[in-house]
């Protein structure tokens, strides 16, 4: 028969309260580092989501924005010839391949800058020049050719043309950098950079997902846009005839907008409203509440006046038929201030279209013959570029074209 004491009792008891404390302190340092593991990864997350570079149409532009991009335009090198050029995009592809999944290029300079791959994509494209300097008129599509003159343009020489296009985004700036640096490294054997321009949108978290953003005039750009992994966006984005090299591919138009935003700062908000036709808060046209709401350009108030002016951006801009639209995926641009207070800032406007001739330039042309919003926008930069096919692994961008 076991004797119980008082001291034997009380001795009991504290050991089994240490061990129960003991465990409860246990499952707190293992929940608590849980937690911060937990933490820790949603810290990352931006850095480590990633964007496929394989399929059928190369990526970065059927993609939600990036928050920052850079454009990069080079011009070959007289030594430039077809063969080269293939030499160039198989490095360019080996590189974009690693690059894309946060990886250094090989012989990378500054491999530890290769953090990861923050949504990293790199888009190529093609200038018309580039198709005569090579001798291969034959593959140009039609519509690939430098856009006419409009009135409302100052186009400057920096910002304009060039032969192939590089376009890279990322979420993180550091991750963008770096692949941007490589990336003109490994190209300075067949290209110099005619011009660079960089442009970012709102940060990730701050607008829902898409490529609707608030560009500096304080308007929601990236409306009415074609819905992605659509019929819709197919048949107005993506090219299925032609040379073989861009179907599958696009034609983009870039254009370097740039706000007088001194002067537009002093317009009221109801005026600011019916220069562009849509509410500054929510986007959505005048006389409607939802930013997608569909334009009713023949609404009338009650004194019989257009809801929407005819002088309204929106309605110069609106299609008058199903092939005036395209794909829009518009940053933003500041690099300075003047001295007088100016900023130095505007748009990186883009539209991804099938056919220039049938899609933008019916659009531009109404544009240039009246919209109030030139008193306050002013094109300076406009460059147009052939985006090659999407690459499958173990295959070279572009190679069907050199």
């Amino acid at each position: 028969m076991t004797k119980f004491t008082r001291r034997g009792f009380l001795a009991g008891a504290s050991a089994s309260a240490g061990a129960l404390v003991g465990a409860s302190a246990g499952a707190l340092i293992g929940g608590n580092q849980a937690a911060s593991a937990a933490e820790i990864a949603a810290q990352t997350a931006v850095l480590k989501r990633s964007e496929k570079f394989h399929g059928t149409h190369q990526n970065g532009i059927e993609l939600e924005l990036q928050t920052f991009t850079n454009f990069v335009s080079l011009d070959l090198r007289d030594e430039t010839d077809r063969s080269a050029m293939k030499r160039w995009m198989k490095i360019l592809t080996n590189d974009i391949e690693r690059l894309a999944v946060g990886e250094p290029i090989l012989a990378d300079a500054q491999p530890q800058l290769a953090l990861g791959p923050a949504r990293l994509t790199v888009t190529v494209g093609f200038g018309a020049p580039l198709f005569s300097k090579l001798g291969i008129e034959d593959q140009r599509p039609e519509s690939l050719q430098e856009l006419p003159s409009f009135k409302v343009d100052a186009l400057r020489e920096e910002f304009s043309g060039g032969d192939v296009l590089l376009h890279v985004s990322a979420d993180d700036p550091i991750v963008l950098s770096h692949a941007v640096r490589t990336l003109v490294s490994d190209s300075m054997a067949f290209a110099t950079v005619r011009w660079t321009q960089q442009g970012f949108s709102n940060a990730q978290g701050v607008v829902p997902s898409g490529v609707r953003q608030r560009n500096l005039m304080g308007q929601v750009d990236g409306t009415d846009n074609p819905q992605f992994g659509t019929e819709d966006f197919n048949n107005l984005v993506w090219i299925n005839e032609g040379p073989q090299w861009i179907r599958g591919g696009t034609i983009l138009v870039l254009r370097r907008i740039a706000m007088q935003l001194n002067t537009w700062d002093k317009l009221g908000r109801t005026d600011k409203e019916q220069v562009i036709g849509r509410h500054l808060d929510s986007g959505a046209p005048l006389g409607s509440k939802n930013e997608t709401d569909p334009l009713d350009l023949s609404a009338v108030d009650e004194r019989g006046l257009k809801v929407i002016p005819n002088f309204a951006h929106v309605r110069r801009a609106s299609p008058t038929n199903p092939k005036e639209r395209f794909f829009r995926r518009p940053f933003n641009y500041e690099v300075g201030t003047a001295a007088d207070g100016t900023p130095d800032v505007g748009l990186l406007w883009t539209a991804y279209q099938k056919n220039v001739n049938e899609q933008y330039l019916p659009v531009q042309k109404r544009l240039d013959e009246f919209d109030l919003l030139s008193k306050w926008t002013s094109p300076i930069g406009s460059s147009v570029w052939g985006i090659a096919r999407g690459v499958k692994k173990g295959n070279v961008l572009a190679e069907d074209l050199f």
